[in-house]
């Protein structure tokens, strides 16, 4: 059974502007498959970013985020622990994660934003589509923008690569990582 939320607002038509996330109403996830029979979701807790919006030339946007590595979070400290550790994220050596937009295109209400993605030093291009969820005048006057987007990569792209075989057949941890973003931005004064 699903229930749907709410209808999505709209306090403007045109939303260009310079923005910045809000982190306590966003949220950077990722879910991983395990043991080959369930997933497993995670997310990082600290995290900033900012975006230029330009609704009628959308080439002309950017988007820049930064990560603290050390903030995942999966529900269990032993597994975050190994996910800091050099196995994973290396966390102590490459304290941030991040990516900067490279090109912003649009149709509709579906944003592409293409980046480069950083992650234990290697960089490489990732494309996230976003959908633009609406706009909203919160209570304290804030103007707000809504994104939800999702896109999967392959983390060994990144040198994500430990794992340990199953007899079975199959491995531990997927390679492949299903990356989701809810994201809250407020324009800036």
């Amino acid at each position: 059974m699903t229930t749907d939320f709410d209808a999505a607002t709209t306090a403007i038509t045109d939303i260009t502007g310079d923005y910045t996330i809000d982190p306590s109403h966003s949220r950077l996830g990722f879910t991983a498959r395990h043991a080959m029979v369930s997933k497993v979701r995670g997310h990082f807790a600290d995290f900033s970013g900012t975006a230029h919006i330009d609704a009628t030339t959308p080439a002309s946007s950017t988007v820049s985020l930064v990560i603290q590595t050390a903030s995942v979070s999966t529900g269990s400290p032993d597994r975050d622990g190994h996910l800091t550790s050099g196995d994973f994220f290396g966390a102590d050596e490459n304290p941030e994660i991040t990516f900067t937009s490279t090109h912003v295109s649009r149709d509709g209400d579906d944003w592409s934003i293409t980046g480069d993605l950083v992650i234990k030093g290697t960089s490489k291009p990732v494309t996230i589509v976003f959908d633009q969820t609406g706009s909203a005048r919160d209570p304290f006057g804030n103007l707000r923008v809504g994104f939800e987007g999702e896109t999967t990569i392959n983390r060994k792209d990144w040198d994500l690569s430990w794992n340990a075989a199953l007899e079975t057949g199959g491995v531990l941890v997927s390679e492949k990582i299903k990356l989701d973003f809810d994201i809250s931005a407020i324009q800036n004064a």
